[in-house]
């Protein structure tokens, strides 16, 4: 796009906007919602329900990105053309998943217009949003999309925003040490202090030159640009409540373990599965690979009030308001007690809670970012994604049954364009339901239905373990 003059009018990207539209980190968040009928003969239902909605209220929606003449960017406000947004998609699709992958690595957003859209597909009952992570985070968006749904029992209400402060996706990580009386004070703020030097200095080397070993699953420089394969593994929340109760209030200051506690036992259990089946041989009892976590920094956990996020409350505002943890991982030979994941995966959680990394993620970035250019920042964050092994996300979908344009919905999805990991996962929960998105590089991880398999696999085995403890 050629450079254009500013206006009064124009508003700066933010420093994590600009973040992601480098080229390296060009990233697009994908979010699928299941219909239980047809819905691409509703094509003009589905304009007037988005005209109608909050989507088109919030003015990044309706803004053009552009680049003046000095390379800075702004949003800019522009007449919204609606037909070009909503796409509906004729050609037929082998699977919803299928479309997904082609769209992770295939097909930017136009800036020539707002940096969204929205696609029907004809084959499959199913609504495609995406949307430019420039625009806001997966709380952000997610919470916005959401006010475009209604409740499925009450038509005329918006669907209700449950917080999970217990075991919520995406819990907020504390700023400040936890106080369990005045004889710990001391004691928790040296756990504080400790914990937070060793994991911001790891984040730091993380992102110079310290990288996990090489393995069947590892990406790398460049693999951003690799095809794409994309399955979906599904699980029940009541059984990942059975098994988090199988570990809670294990000590006397123990904190209760959460869903997010579960599901990095789960990735690191069917992980092993995993490299057992492709390395049988080939790896070491023990060996950590590192996972790359987003964590919601406001102070309301889970999905937000879109009055609140409207605001200019730096504390609930919209945007990308999410900071970077490092969460490891490791390789065990099939065999070892299934809730054995759990309570390494419960410890190793429970310690990054009681530091600043992901608040001080947030702050270097954006730091980074300000003085020294989002090219910086972005090759900061491109080495982490280099020298560690996958990223996983988590966010809270509502826990009832909603409608889009009068249509219930049967499922939510989401994932993203492809990063310079081989192996991505982006889980969701819906009224009792929690799906995760696998996307790998298909020429590195050729079989994510057996790997999804393997977490599915990994969840059944420890609930089995739960239900046998509760009985001895």
């Amino acid at each position: 796009m050629s450079p254009s003059p500013t206006t009064i009018s124009d508003e700066p990207l933010t420093p994590a906007g600009r973040l992601f539209l480098n080229p390296e980190l060009n990233t697009i968040i994908h979010c699928v919602l299941g219909t239980e009928t047809p819905i691409h003969q509703d094509v003009d239902l589905i304009k007037e329900t988005v005209k109608d909605s909050l989507l088109l209220k919030h003015p990044r929606f309706c803004s053009l990105m552009v680049t003046d003449s000095n390379g800075n960017q702004y949003w800019r406000k522009t007449q919204l053309d609606i037909d070009r947004h909503v796409i509906v998609v004729s050609t037929e699709l082998t699977s919803v998943n299928d479309y997904l992958a082609d769209l992770s690595v295939s097909c930017p957003l136009s800036l020539d217009k707002p940096l969204w859209e929205i696609h029907l597909l004809k084959d499959h009952k199913c609504i495609v949003f995406r949307i430019h992570h420039a625009l806001g985070d997966g709380i952000s968006l997610m919470s916005l999309l959401l006010a475009s749904c209604r409740s499925k029992e009450n038509p005329e209400d918006l669907p209700r925003l449950r917080n999970h402060g217990t075991g919520g996706p995406s819990s907020s990580y504390s700023k400040s040490p936890r106080v369990w009386g005045l004889g710990n004070t001391f004691l928790e703020l040296v756990k504080w202090v400790f914990f937070s030097l060793v994991y911001i200095f790891e984040f730091i080397v993380r992102s110079l030159w310290v990288c996990d070993r090489k393995t069947v699953i590892s990406g790398g420089d460049g693999v951003e640009l690799w095809p794409r394969k994309l399955a979906t593994a599904r699980f029940s929340l009541d059984d990942m409540k059975i098994v988090k109760g199988a570990v809670d209030g294990a000590g006397r200051q123990a904190e209760y373990s959460t869903v997010n506690d579960v599901l990095f036992g789960i990735i690191s259990s069917g992980l092993s599965r995993y490299l057992d089946h492709r390395s049988p041989k080939g790896l070491e009892d023990g060996l950590r690979l590192t996972g790359v976590a987003m964590v919601n920094l406001r102070e309301q956990t889970g999905l937000q009030d879109l009055n609140e996020l409207m605001k200019s409350n730096p504390k609930t505002r919209w945007g990308n308001k999410f900071g970077m943890i490092l969460l490891p991982v490791y390789y065990h030979k099939t065999g070892d007690s299934p809730l054995e994941y759990l309570k390494r995966a419960k410890k190793m959680i429970d310690r990054k809670k009681k530091s600043l990394e992901a608040y001080m993620s947030y702050v270097i970035g954006d730091f980074v970012t300000t003085w020294l250019g989002s090219k910086y920042a972005c090759l900061c964050n491109y080495r982490i994604l280099c020298n560690s092994t996958f990223t996983i996300s988590n966010v809270i979908g509502p826990q009832e049954e909603i409608t889009i344009a009068g249509k219930p919905i049967t499922y939510i999805w989401a994932s993203t364009t492809s990063l310079p990991h081989a192996l991505t996962m982006h889980m969701v929960s819906y009224a009792g339901k929690a799906d995760m998105q696998i996307l790998v590089a298909k020429d590195i991880i050729p079989d994510p239905e057996f790997l999804a398999k393997c977490f599915e696999n990994s969840l059944l085995e420890m609930k089995e373990a739960a239900l046998a403890d509760k009985k001895t």
